[in-house]
């Protein structure tokens, strides 16, 4: 995903999305990680992607997260990647591994309002997405 690396594709850059969520609390939780395998096993839109990739984004993201600007670096690839008709099943698959582990720390949820912002999630569609998250999550 740097330079010198072929450009990411849109499923790369859900991926980084997920990725960016479990990471954004200097934690990444078990929880999360299953989330992330769960969605990328059985989504429809990774039909036909190389799970090795998953690795290989997680360590861009992570870098990233290193540099001042990498958020903002993150989301021009992101935005470069996606086309518009998935940002909104970014913002649910992001909604969904923060809501993994039953816990929506700080970082988490600025980070879910800087991807709302970043893709233009309407407030409304981003309020159902988030509920219907913390619903799916939900224990006894």
């Amino acid at each position: 995903m740097t330079s010198t690396q072929a450009p990411i594709t849109a499923q790369d850059a859900l991926v980084a999305i997920m990725i960016a969520v479990s990471a954004s609390d200097e934690n990444i939780r078990t929880a999360e990680l299953v989330s992330i395998e769960r969605m990328v096993d059985h989504l429809p839109v990774f039909a036909d992607y190389d799970q090795d990739r998953i690795r290989v984004v997680a360590q861009t993201v992570l870098e990233l997260f290193e540099e001042y600007e990498g958020l903002d670096a993150l989301f021009g690839l992101v935005r470069d990647a996606l086309p518009e008709k998935l940002y909104e099943t970014a913002y649910v698959m992001a909604c969904d591994v923060a809501a993994a582990d039953g816990k929506l720390g700080e970082q988490e949820l600025r980070l879910l309002a800087e991807i709302r912002y970043e893709l233009n999630i309407d407030r409304l569609a981003g309020a159902a997405i988030e509920r219907a998250a913390r619903a799916r999550h939900r224990v006894l």
